[in-house]
């Protein structure tokens, strides 16, 4: 098994290029087999609801949308920072479907103890 893949993102909708960054390095772990994990916190929580991640960054970038499909179409999974999501009183009901409000420790306890190649955004 390919190790494992963890993708931080702290930029939301404000920044559209980083994010579809972000999006891309997470598609490709996880459509390379690797286990992926995004953990997104400050705006970045946002994504983690159904119907925010909309439109296109810029010319020639894959709409958002299609990022996300292909994301949970491999495997891919979202951790939701609970500080950040609830202080933005957010409603747990409209996550995505691999999405979950959970904290560093479980993202640790995911990671374990072969770790993970990181990414941060």
């Amino acid at each position: 098994m390919a190790g494992k893949a963890v993708i931080s993102l702290t930029t939301g909708l404000e920044d559209p290029e980083k994010l579809t960054v972000a999006f891309l390095v997470a598609v490709g772990a996880a459509e390379a087999g690797r286990p992926t994990i995004m953990f997104q916190a400050k705006e970045a929580v946002r994504l983690a609801l159904k119907g925010v991640a909309a439109g296109i960054a810029c010319d020639g970038c894959p709409p958002l949308p299609d990022l996300l499909a292909r994301f949970e179409a491999a495997g891919g999974r979202y951790m939701v920072c609970p500080i950040c999501f609830n202080a933005k009183q957010l409603d747990k009901n409209g996550l995505l479907p691999n999405a979950e409000v959970v904290g560093t420790v479980q993202m640790w306890e995911w990671i374990g103890d072969e770790g993970a190649t990181t990414f941060s955004y």
